[in-house]
């Protein structure tokens, strides 16, 4: 499976982008293709970055949301990078 994981990510990635209009199947895609723990998961870390563009402290931000400061510290090394994928869909979103 290994050998193949760069391609299926880039078909994900394909599907989620022919479908991103329709704001219903995107959810519901969504929903099917990750567990519950997953999307919370995925929600939890946007709002990490959401919040750390605005310039809140990792620490209030862990403890607001109960996570360790290692699980934010992630989000902000990403946001590190100047073209990364949190920056650019944060300034698309203003």
């Amino acid at each position: 499976m290994k050998n193949n994981s760069g391609q299926y990510k880039k078909e994900v990635v394909e599907v989620i982008y022919k479908i991103a209009k329709d704001k219903e199947l995107l959810g519901d895609f969504v929903k099917d293709i990750l567990t519950p723990r997953e999307f919370d998961n995925v929600g939890v870390r946007w709002q990490i970055v959401k919040r750390l563009a605005k310039g809140e402290y990792q620490q209030t931000i862990a403890e607001d949301l109960h996570l360790g400061v290692a699980t934010v510290t992630r989000g902000s090394r990403e946001m590190r990078k100047k073209e990364g994928g949190f920056r650019r869909a944060l300034k698309i979103l203003k």
